[in-house]
């Protein structure tokens, strides 16, 4: 396999510059060869150079990887506070206080951890003592005793279960248990009082004092909702706090659900005009009117009588009766007709039987006369019975009766209207000027077209849900703003967001690193490394600046007066590639040298 001539022609470059470079074999001879060279002044620049620049890494490193310390605890004792210190300094847990000192801080990546080490050990404990009271009794002490520590620590309980609220600072519990009494006129209620101190700022509406009420009152035996009393730091009665719109019959939770309606079409309206007229260059306010009437209905519909063929029957009943030869009633009225009759006394004789007709003996049968045998002769068939009659009495009656029961149409519809339903909407857009070039070419502030408005206001309806059979309305007004409307319309400015700020000051962080290394590079290290390099590369320097310079004037004149010190590597090219040619196993080995395969 042929070698590459260009390859074994860079090959040979390679190996004949390693050859020439004085110190080849050992790096470390070439390095004190290249520090002789310097002075003591070069010296001593190089050194400052080099630790500088070591140092500034270092710092930078350890800047970057500083840890983002966060609040642990804070508004805690002096007491919880030594307590928390002296844990955090047991687990190694790297803390810092904050510039006024009323928070613990510690890496954000141990609040977690370090919260729960804590909670395990109980801190912090708030200043108040609960339950762990009652775990170190002394041996003898008094009911008396032991009622009070237990009064103790229900208080002290209720404090933290306070406190957790989010808007609670801290919380004071008094409770006043009265001893119980065999005599029902002399018992007393239990009573609470509650301080709370609110966070500045905050508030407590009348549903969060409720929940601390039924809390407290659910917490201490027999404790009626109307003996617990809170107050808040400044004095005020809280536990009495009555919503006025609930006393006037109206519900808060309305009112919120009425903004969360308007907002709700407020922001579908922003939606889809922002991308028609921009940020800022309009204001969209609606107002709704919504029933929370609660309506129940209830109809029950009887439908109009069917078919007969077609309707359902429900039941039906068939009754059928005959009386076969039995004689009406009659008699003298009496007992002795309503008595059964009396057996017969008289002796029964057998009467003679006579032959059939036909046979020996028997009459002679005619076609005229009727056969006293005929199965067929004087039957009746009603009401399910099938006996003969005598040819004497036909039956006295027969009746039947049909009763059908059909199914009758009805419906019962219920109809509950959920509250909160949309009476009414009202909507109002202002839209602010556009600027238009006049015919001198300035712009100033000119409104809408006529078209553009009407387009405006068509997706204001869609997006609103307009509804004319309800009595909606929508009004648009194209007027120019003022300038303190436009800047509030437009946000805070890029420069004075603190997003932005805070973005800009660690990339300052990096440019700053960045521009203290190259400084320190330009300055101090690159003369030095310069004063470092042999004289042979020097002088191979100085000859590619006259390269570049004969290359431009080459540019320059067109080709015109070519230096021998052009061709110098083309004619070592040359070189390489005969020497390529002449022996290449020489140059194989070689290369196999330089990457490590022998």
């Amino acid at each position: 396999m042929a070698a590459n001539p260009e390859i074994t022609a860079d090959a040979a470059e390679m190996a004949g510059a390693a050859a020439s470079s004085p110190g080849s074999t050992d790096a470390l001879a070439r390095l004190r060869e290249s520090l002789g060279r310097l002075n003591s002044q070069q010296k001593l620049m190089l050194a400052v150079a080099v630790a500088a620049i070591v140092a500034i890494l270092a710092g930078a490193y350890l800047w970057t990887r500083q840890p983002d310390y966060r609040v642990l605890f804070a508004n805690f004792s002096e007491k919880d506070g030594g307590a928390i210190i002296d844990a955090l300094a047991q687990a190694n847990v790297p803390y810092r206080y904050s510039e006024n000192g009323a928070a613990i801080l510690v890496p954000a990546a141990q609040v977690h951890d370090a919260r729960l080490r804590l909670a395990s050990q109980g801190l912090p404990r708030g200043g108040s003592i609960g339950f762990e009271l009652m775990e170190n009794q002394k041996f003898g002490s008094s009911q008396f005793a032991e009622q009070v520590n237990y009064q103790r620590a229900l208080q002290g309980e209720l404090e933290r279960t306070i406190e957790s609220i989010s808007a609670v600072q801290s919380a004071r519990v008094h409770l006043a248990i009265p001893k119980p009494s065999v005599f029902v006129r002399e018992e007393q209620k239990p009573t609470a009082s509650v301080l709370l101190h609110l966070f500045p700022g905050r508030s407590l509406d009348a549903a969060q004092v409720a929940g601390v009420s039924h809390l407290i009152a659910s917490s201490v035996p027999q404790l009626p909702l109307t003996n617990v009393n809170i107050v808040d730091q400044n004095g005020n009665l809280i536990s009495q706090l009555r919503d006025k719109f609930t006393e006037a019959g109206l519900d808060s939770n309305q009112l919120k659900y009425v903004r969360e309606v308007e907002n709700s079409i407020i922001e579908r309206i922003q939606n889809i005009l922002t991308p028609v007229l921009g940020e800022g260059n309009y204001r969209a306010q609606v107002a709704a009117d919504l029933d929370f009437s609660h309506v129940e209905q209830t109809a029950e519909t009887f439908g109009p009588n069917a078919n007969r063929d077609a309707a359902s029957i429900r039941s039906e009943q068939v009754s059928e009766s005959a009386n076969l030869n039995q004689p009406p009633p009659g008699g003298i009225p009496g007992a002795l007709t309503n008595q059964p009759p009396v057996p017969a006394t008289a002796p029964l004789s057998q009467p003679a039987v006579t032959p059939p007709a036909g046979e020996a003996g028997g009459p002679a049968v005619t076609p005229q006369t009727p056969n006293p045998r005929d199965p067929n002769r004087g039957q009746v068939d009603a009401a399910g019975v099938y006996a003969p009659l005598n040819p004497v009495s036909p039956p006295l009656a027969t009746q039947k009766g049909v009763t059908t029961n059909y199914e009758v149409d009805k419906t019962i519809r219920y109809t509950r209207q959920s509250a909160g339903a949309v009476r009414r909407l009202t909507a109002a857009v202002v839209v602010n000027y556009r600027m238009i070039k006049d015919k001198s070419g300035a712009e100033k502030p000119g409104p809408l077209p006529e078209e553009e408005i009407e387009k405006i206001r068509n997706l204001a309806r869609e997006a609103m849900g307009y509804n004319e059979a309800r009595g909606d309305s929508l009004s648009i007004a194209n007027v120019s703003f003022t300038a303190e409307a436009q800047a509030e319309g437009a946000g805070i400015p890029l420069w004075k967001d603190p997003e932005t700020i805070a973005r800009g000051m660690d990339i300052l962080k990096y440019v700053v690193i960045a521009g203290i290394l190259f400084a320190i590079y330009f300055v101090m290290l690159r003369p030095v490394l310069r004063a470092m390099r042999p004289p042979e590369d020097k002088a191979e320097s100085a000859a590619d600046g006259k390269d570049e310079s004969a290359a431009s004037e080459f540019r320059a004149d067109g080709g015109e007066g070519v230096s021998e010190e052009l061709n110098s590597f083309a004619a070592k090219v040359d070189k390489a590639k005969e020497l390529a040619q002449g022996d290449p196993k020489v140059v194989a080995n070689m290369i196999k040298d330089w990457m490590g395969l022998n």
